[in-house]
């Protein structure tokens, strides 16, 4: 097998094994190049001892990324290539770093430290593909694997428990059962692992093109990080909307909604509360009243315990609080929304609402879908028009206000959200000489 490796990738290596030193390619790059995908990065491995390496690329801009860990990252051209040397790992006390690592002078040595097969090869070009762990049988059979024993695996780095998940939804490949069966055995280690590197696989499942996530739930890792999904389990909609439980209607949801974090995650905690707030009336209809608003509350504390950023955050809390307000091919209702909203959420909003019903009826999704192509080309009138729906668009200011004699303060601020209020329902009055009218009459 031969793999078009970068220039600068290639002179690395070239110029380490001119030096005496044995190198190669490594890791995910191999893997996608196998599978015609674009690598993201070149890691490279290398015999040379990091002191060596920077010594072979004196002439080079270098960075001690990790010398304890044996990286030394290489700038050529402007690009950064970090270079590895072979290494085998001490104990994993932590369950998530080695304790400390050696230095060792075997390919092999270094590979079986790695966490699964498909990521566990190595490649030059003199010597071309170099597969110790059966990596290129689980490409050809799409089987995410352990190097070696799965359990040892686990207990080194717990996080790759999720990152075994991960693969599995980016890859499209299916989890080998010793590694799945050891997944449901260790998961209580993921106590260990701190909430930052979780979420950074989360995001990465939940922009995957599959979006996997029912596997992470299903294998109970989701219990230590997201322990509030465990409640939607079973818990039956029975009403004209729905035909799936609340996990399954939130799954689909999630997988349905276009690659953006903000939109994944508000699909998946945008029912979080509906067991808290379920009833069921005399006939046996389910009724979830407030889930909107209460769910939002929860997913503040769940993002917010993942330590997701504040932009994120209460992008997705506000996606949530107004997941079932009435939206209608109506200009009134629809600058309402966007005085509340503005344009950006108005649209991601529309999405959410598309998303969620896809997991509903199909009558519902229909309905939404014809209403959302109505909605957006009223959208569109509106903003080429621009027509008013927020304070910066009245014909007026506060400013208008105080030259009329009115004192800087709350008073301000109520009369302009009246004025505009007014405007919403009848935009031809937002001309100043109308407004100031309005006032006058009004006094």
């Amino acid at each position: 097998m031969k793999i078009n490796l970068p220039e600068n990738v290639s002179f690395i290596l070239n110029k380490l094994n001119s030096n005496g030193f044995k190198s190669y390619v490594t890791g995910g790059c191999v893997r996608d190049s196998i599978l015609n995908l674009i690598p993201k990065d070149w890691d490279i491995t290398t015999s040379a001892l990091p002191n060596q390496v920077m010594d072979t690329f004196s002439d080079y801009r270098i960075i001690p990324t990790g010398l304890q860990h044996g990286t030394v990252t290489v700038v050529i051209n402007y690009e950064m290539y970090e270079i590895t040397t072979f290494r085998k790992d001490g104990d994993y006390s932590d369950n998530r770093r080695p304790d400390e690592v050696f230095f060792v002078n075997d390919l092999k040595e270094d590979l079986a430290r790695r966490d699964f097969t498909v990521n566990a090869m190595a490649y030059n070009e003199k010597e071309g593909l170099i597969d110790l762990f059966g990596g290129m049988n689980d490409i050809e059979d799409k089987v995410i694997r352990c190097v070696g024993n799965a359990n040892e695996r686990f207990n080194e780095d717990a996080l790759r428990m999720v990152r075994a998940i991960r693969f599995h939804s980016t890859l499209d490949f299916d989890i080998d059962s010793d590694t799945g069966e050891s997944i449901l055995k260790n998961r209580r280690l993921m106590k260990n692992i701190s909430v930052e590197r979780i979420q950074q696989e989360l995001n990465k499942i939940l922009l995957s093109d599959k979006c996997k996530i029912h596997t992470l739930f299903r294998s109970g890792l989701m219990d230590y990080f997201i322990p509030e999904f465990d409640n939607l389990y079973n818990c039956q909609q029975h009403c004209e909307y729905h035909y799936l439980d609340v996990e399954d209607h939130t799954f689909e949801a999630t997988r349905n909604i276009e690659k953006n974090l903000v939109l994944k995650l508000t699909m998946l905690l945008h029912d979080i509360e509906k067991p808290s707030v379920k009833s069921t009336d005399e006939n046996g209809i389910d009724h979830f009243y407030g889930h909107d608003k209460a769910s939002a509350i929860m997913a503040r504390n769940i993002l917010t315990r993942l330590k997701y950023d504040n932009f994120t955050v209460e992008k997705v809390v506000k996606l949530i609080e107004y997941h079932m307000v009435t939206i209608e091919p109506n200009k009134r209702i629809i600058k309402r929304l966007l005085n509340k909203l503005g344009e950006d959420d108005f649209r991601e909003l529309l999405l959410v609402r598309l998303a969620d019903r896809s997991a509903m009826r199909s009558k519902h999704y229909q309905v939404q879908l014809e209403d959302n192509i109505k909605i957006n080309k009223i959208l569109d009138e509106i903003l080429s028009e621009k027509e008013c729906f927020s304070l910066k668009d009245l014909a007026i200011d506060g400013n208008d206000l105080i030259q009329m004699g009115h004192k800087q303060g709350k008073t301000i601020g109520i009369i302009l959200n009246q004025l505009l209020s007014v405007v919403l329902d009848n935009p031809e009055l937002n001309t100043k000489e109308s407004l100031l009218k309005i006032i006058k009459e009004s006094q």
